[in-house]
């Protein structure tokens, strides 16, 4: 057994840690690009228009591309939390960006349900007004919906996977440069 399969062995695994940091990393980054898009789009005067004077047409567009755009920002927000944890944790830059990953499903989660329980009134999504609404309500959920939710979910594990094993990857590149020496 050589040295990096000794060091695997015994610091290897899910670092919490890690991918708790890496989770706040892709809050933050997440937030930060919507408010860069969301200024770049009151710039340009998009939210100026009145609903009432958009061609449907071009409502739809507007949504395509509003929607593309909100893929892209998490997967890059996913994209450098999971990136973070792979390189706090060392070992396993998969594993760092699942938790990642699975750290925000289960604050998700836990909001859902503490606004459902406790009511409109303590809906954290709601009260700060931030980031896009997706409706919780199921009857107002629709097919639309549930395939960008799909989409939502699969894009930010993808990123936080692979974010995590380019973290990762910078270890092993130091340990490469370090038996040549």
């Amino acid at each position: 057994m050589d040295a990096r399969e000794r060091q695997r062995e015994q610091f290897g695994g899910l670092k919490l840690g890690a991918a708790l940091f890496g989770w706040l990393v892709a809050v933050g980054i997440g937030v930060l690009l919507t408010a860069v898009m969301s200024a770049a789009g009151g710039a340009m005067g998009l939210s100026q228009t009145a609903p009432s004077q958009v061609d449907p047409a071009q409502a739809q567009t507007i949504g395509i591309v509003s929607g593309v755009v909100l893929l892209v920002i998490l997967f890059l927000a996913y994209f450098a939390g999971g990136y973070v944890a792979g390189r706090l944790a060392r070992f396993d830059g998969a594993r760092q960006g699942l938790g990642v990953w699975l750290i925000a499903l289960a604050v998700a989660l836990v909001l859902a349900a503490t606004g459902a329980l406790l009511g409109a009134q303590y809906n954290v999504f709601d009260r700060l007004q931030i980031g896009p609404r997706i409706p919780t309500d199921v009857a107002t959920l629709t097919t639309a919906g549930l395939i960008a939710l799909l989409a939502i979910v699969l894009v930010t594990l993808i990123g936080a996977i692979l974010g995590g094993m380019a973290g990762e990857r910078f270890h092993r590149k130091v340990d490469r440069a370090g038996y040549r020496v």
